[in-house]
């Protein structure tokens, strides 16, 4: 008895028996079935899609005989074929020994919190949370959107309060009671952060068949939201942490989180045409020097002998005034009368 191969959901649709509670030695718990990812949704070829005494007749015509259920697991996201055998005599209550509810398997993972960033000697480290590898996905009482349960937390402060937890080294559900203080010492009622949303889900799980919901087409697909009151029957604690790790988009109150869209980036700015440089200025050209020849003169004054006067030659840059002396810039002497 066990799992068996998977298979398609027949004839469609997304309704289902949910799975909640499945008690230790039961019929359903030698059949392999989990609490909260799992939902019977045929028994042998007849479709389980209306909430009616079908399943219960079903059972009842079955009892002491193995029977084939179809079951589709919201972890794998397909759907396998397991034996069953209904039985009043098994020492519980039902012929199946699990909890059930008729309800709409289509986004049935997406209600769960994420267990992050536990504190020492908080509530949730005295309840026994583990960080990361927790999930809370349910309670005894329905929890519809994410502000169901942190309203349910601040409604229970010094009150225990039940939560059904699946962790993902243990790969099973367990029930913890916590009690949120906000006086324990530290922040917030529970003393861990708590995220919700699409980077917090639980990690997808392989199908028998080694394949996950990503190597196959026809998975169902996420929609609305889904009400889950998950129940365990397990009660072993996970000792380690690892598998995928989160970061909580916001922290603060009683440790909270939803994601949100990021916005997108801002245009590039238009790039700009880079002028190319004048060209530099050429060398100025050298200017031939002009040439002054030398130049000798006398000069007489009464009643002393004449002097002698000479400028040697000279060579000196075109003027860029307009020239005023004659063609020959030879100095005229002077000479002084008695």
């Amino acid at each position: 008895m066990g799992a068996g191969s998977s298979a398609p959901v027949p004839g469609g649709g997304t309704d289902g028996y949910h799975v909640l509670r499945v008690q230790d030695n039961s019929p359903g718990h030698k059949a392999g079935l989990e609490a909260f990812f799992d939902f019977i949704i045929a028994i042998g070829n007849t479709r389980l899609n209306e909430d009616n005494d079908k399943l219960r007749e079903l059972l009842s015509a079955n009892k002491d005989k193995p029977v084939q259920a179809l079951v589709y697991s919201s972890k794998t996201q397909v759907c396998r074929e397991v034996t069953i055998v209904p039985s009043d005599g098994w020492g519980g209550q039902g012929l199946l020994g699990v909890s059930i509810r008729f309800c709409s398997f289509q986004g049935a993972n997406e209600n769960v919190w994420h267990v992050l960033d536990v504190q020492p000697n908080s509530p949730a480290a005295l309840a026994g949370f583990v960080s990361d590898s927790d999930y809370i996905i349910g309670a005894d009482a329905l929890l519809q959107d994410a502000e169901d349960l942190f309203a349910m937390i601040e409604a229970h402060d010094n009150k225990p309060l039940k939560l059904y937890v699946y962790s993902t080294v243990s790969d099973s559900c367990r029930e913890l009671t916590i009690v949120p203080n906000s006086a324990w010492g530290g922040e917030g009622l529970l003393g861990c952060n708590i995220g919700y949303g699409y980077l917090h889900r639980i990690p997808l799980s392989q199908s028998p068949d080694g394949l996950s919901d990503s190597d196959r087409t026809g998975s169902v697909s996420n929609g609305n939201g889904f009400a889950d009151v998950p129940l365990s029957s397990s009660s072993g604690s996970p000792t380690v942490h690892q598998q995928q790790q989160q970061q909580p988009l916001y922290s603060g109150g009683h440790g909270h989180s939803h994601d949100q869209p990021l916005p997108p980036p801002p245009p590039a700015p238009p790039q700009q045409q880079q002028q190319p440089l004048p060209p530099p200025p050429p060398p100025p050209t050298q200017q031939p020097l002009t040439d002054f020849p030398a130049v000798s003169t006398q000069l007489s004054l009464p009643g002393m002998p004449p002097v002698s006067v000479s400028v040697p030659s000279m060579h000196l840059p075109p003027s860029s005034q307009p020239e005023t002396a004659a063609a020959n810039p030879t100095l005229n002497a002077t000479t002084v009368a008695p």
